[in-house]
């Protein structure tokens, strides 16, 4: 230790390989003109991370790291640190030490830090260095998440499953004055922080008789959190509803509202819904991070048959392109991506959205309002009169916007809209029974692009196994695998949830029209016959699906998973 110690700070940072030999001689020669550390030049320069500073000073000064990956610690240990100490300054006891209390830091040399921990425990403390990313999972293992702690502050443990409140029954008055406690205020947007930095795209709020459920979805799969005690039931709702401006006296009647929440990396839009359930109101929010930067056409996970084809659409004069897929599938997320690549000043683009989602640079993006009687096919009508080259409709609902779209199709505008359908083939089916006439389908339709989203595997835990041979036996039905073939899956990490899977991609169908097709169409055709006269080299999503699991993109159970709700009857 005696000689790390006397290891200047450059030459431990590039033992340490978190820098190279010439972006040190370039702060040394800074340090000769500016007299400041030369930690603090690093940083400033972005040579290096505060975590790397901290490592190294604590390897130069003796002080010891510690893995924190297996480490166990006593009740009685995590009992003598509040966690709101553990929270505001990373830190985690481990351990006594001599009559010291030892005590993992991400940063060592806060002299405050030490100082409140003697404070509150009464011991002197020993320091030792931890990772950030392994003491943030520490914490979340000894301490619970922040929304976890909080619950158990404004309602203790022994008091949980008491229903002391008939469902919230309170006057207007005191529902107010219960949403406006700070303590109720700070769990909400703790509830929503937590949510966001957890990518959750929904936050679901589910009374039961003796518990508040609290899920997040995340990747498309909803996951459990800590429960709220029936007590803050009426106060948890009544913020929300006060935050989404929503009429908190009525919780009988289905309401919808919006938030407009600042994060930590800027503005989240939520939409906010309650519905009446038997035992309180239900609320359902869906973030929309505007911070997150629109994905790319390229970057939605279209293999290269599709992403030529569909690319190839977007830069036809006149016609109509769909989208479809169930609900939450990306298909708002293809269109935008798809307005954004083929935008120009020269191009007039509107959009009629239920609700706009997003705002896209230079383009003239219209919301309905039922309420308004400003609905898709009178916003459309109107749109028509603006002289638009590009029009987009946020979804196909009725007869009455289908045949609009068709028509504006045929006039001389190209039409993008998003369709509730299983497959592509469904889509042509499901317009004509709608009650748009065959032939004016079969004149303005270019193409029908059908989507899911499947998870992907977890770069952190992915690692290579020997599937068994009955799951060889499902994915044989739709490609081509051999009996020794080695696939990736996600062994399961803190990164991931211990889920082995993290993040999103989509698994495309794309059916152009051709020549052949248009007469097929003209004569109302079934879905059946709609495959058979599709392109030779038509790919449906289960073989897109499983090309990305040989690929080591997803797992097949994942594509299974997926695939299962692909070609049923609706």
């Amino acid at each position: 230790m005696s000689s790390q110690r006397r290891k200047k700070l450059g030459q431990l940072l590039c033992e340490k390989s978190y820098l190279d030999e010439s972006s040190l001689e370039f702060a040394l020669a800074e340090q000769e003109v500016e007299y400041q550390r030369l930690g603090q030049i690093l940083l400033r320069l972005d040579y290096i991370t505060q975590a790397q500073l901290n490592e190294a000073l604590a390897l130069q000064v003796g002080i010891k790291k510690v893995d924190l990956t297996d480490v166990s610690i006593s009740p009685e240990i995590i009992a003598l640190v509040p966690a709101e100490l553990v929270s505001k300054y990373k830190i985690l006891p481990i351990r006594h030490e001599d009559g010291r209390l030892a005590v993992a830091m991400t940063d060592p040399f806060r002299t405050q830090v030490i100082e409140d921990l003697r404070l509150v425990t009464g011991r002197s403390v020993r320091r030792y260095y931890a990772e950030p990313a392994q003491m943030e999972n520490s914490i979340l293992k000894f301490y619970g998440s922040n929304v976890a702690r909080m619950l158990d502050n404004l309602a203790p443990v022994e008091q949980r499953g008491e229903a002391e409140l008939d469902n919230g029954d309170y006057s207007p008055a005191k529902l107010h004055e219960l949403a406006r406690e700070p303590s109720l205020v700070n769990l909400v947007n703790l509830i929503i922080l937590e949510a966001i930095e957890a990518r959750a795209s929904d936050i679901h709020i589910e009374p039961f008789e003796h518990q508040v459920k609290i899920k997040y979805r995340i990747d498309g799969m909803l996951v459990e959190k800590a429960p709220s005690s029936k007590r803050l039931q009426a106060a948890i709702i009544s913020r929300i509803k006060i935050m989404a401006d929503m009429n908190i006296a009525e919780r009988f009647v289905p309401q919808d509202g919006h938030i407009e929440f600042t994060g930590k990396n800027g503005r989240v839009d939520i939409r906010v819904s309650t519905v009446p359930t038997v035992h309180g109101e239900s609320v359902e929010l869906r973030l929309l991070d505007r911070s997150v930067s629109l994905i790319g056409l390229e970057e939605l996970g279209m293999n290269a048959q599709c992403l030529e084809g569909f690319d190839q659409c977007l830069h036809k004069n006149h016609g109509i392109v769909l989208v479809t897929g169930p609900t939450g599938c990306g298909k708002t997320t293809t269109l935008y991506a798809a307005l954004k690549k083929i935008y120009s000043p020269a191009v007039k683009m509107i959009t009629i959205e239920d609700p706009v989602e997003y705002q896209l640079e230079g383009i003239n993006q219209m919301p309905v309002n039922p309420k308004r009687g400003l609905t898709f096919a009178m916003g459309l009508r109107h749109i028509l009169r603006q002289d638009p080259d590009i029009i987009m409709v946020g979804e196909i609902r009725d007869r009455e916007t289908a045949n609009i779209s068709i028509r504006a199709a045929l006039t001389g505008h190209l039409v993008f809209s998003t369709l509730h359908t299983n497959d592509a083939p469904g889509a042509i089916t499901r317009l004509i029974d709608m009650g748009v006439e065959p032939f004016l389908l079969a004149s303005s339709l270019e193409a029908v692009l059908a989507q899911r989203l499947i998870r992907k595997i977890c770069l952190k835990c992915k690692e290579l196994y020997k599937p068994d041979e009955s799951l060889i036996r499902n994915l044989n039905s739709s490609i081509a695998i051999k009996p020794d073939t080695t696939l990736y899956h996600g062994a399961g990490c803190n990164d991931c949830l211990q889920t082995g899977m993290s993040g999103r991609t989509g698994i495309f169908e794309m059916l152009r029209i051709t020549g052949t097709l248009r007469e097929l169409i003209a004569a109302r055709p079934t879905t059946e016959q709609i495959i058979k006269a599709a392109p030779a080299d038509h790919i449906s999503m289960e073989h897109d699906g499983f090309a990305k699991v040989l690929e080591g993109i997803t797992s097949p159970e994942e594509v299974l998973r997926v695939s299962k709700s692909i070609g049923e009857e609706e």
